[in-house]
């Protein structure tokens, strides 16, 4: 049976993962799942940490996380739309030039 410090080792594999492909991708959409990959290792150890520990804060806590995931995700979709409309590109370093 799997121990707290194996569900934690995969969270913090899930978490490097996103913080990696966040920091070394140019694309938003890689950007924007990368996120998402941290946030579902992050909601990985409050379940282990509340299962662990007998208790239900780590639950809610992963609810009001997959919460704010879902309007991010929603906004951010909205945002790269009309990016794409103005620029015809999802590469993040052509708006560098959108400042004031």
């Amino acid at each position: 049976m799997p121990g707290l410090t194996h569900y934690l080792s995969v969270s913090a594999i899930l978490f490097f993962l996103g913080l990696t492909g966040f920091l070394s991708r140019k694309n938003i959409f890689i950007m924007l799942l990368s996120i998402e990959l941290m946030l579902n290792g992050i909601n990985l150890s409050f379940v282990a940490f509340a299962r662990h520990l007998n208790q239900m804060d780590g639950h809610v806590f992963v609810f009001f996380v997959i919460g704010v995931a879902a309007a991010e995700a929603a906004i951010s979709l909205a945002l790269v739309i009309l990016l794409f409309k103005n620029r015809d590109t999802i590469n993040v370093d052509d708006y560098n030039a959108m400042k004031g």
